[in-house]
């Protein structure tokens, strides 16, 4: 089993950048893939970025592969998402997620954590 941490969700202004980490205990977290999802206010929880479990694959939402970064760190049972040039669409919740498999569908993730909540203003 996986337990999962979110930190580094703040208020940042439009342009500016965050990095959103994921502390994950368990000596298993290496045997996960892991993504990020983000849920706005009365919206649906989407997809963001994943990543296989030695983190040579990524896999991006096709709006935001170009801003957004996501990275691994076995050793430290780390996952991270670097975002850069934010826009004020981005402000919501964003989680962490780990499963068996590298997909977009978060009914496809075991475990979550409880969210960072990351604002962009204008």
């Amino acid at each position: 089993q996986v337990q999962l941490q979110e930190s580094g969700g703040g208020l940042v202004q439009a342009g500016g950048s965050l990095r959103l980490s994921c502390a994950a205990s368990g000596r298993t977290f290496r045997n996960y893939a892991m993504a990020w999802f983000r849920q706005a206010p009365g919206k649906e929880r989407v997809f963001v970025a994943a990543t296989n479990q030695n983190g040579g694959s990524t896999y991006y939402a096709d709006s935001l592969k170009n801003r957004f970064t996501i990275s691994r760190d076995n050793a430290k049972n780390m996952v991270y998402l670097q975002m850069n040039s934010l826009e004020p669409e981005d402000t919501a919740v964003y989680y962490c997620a780990g499963g068996t498999f590298l997909t977009s569908m978060p009914v496809h993730y075991d475990y979550w954590g409880q969210g960072t909540q990351v604002t962009v203003s204008s």
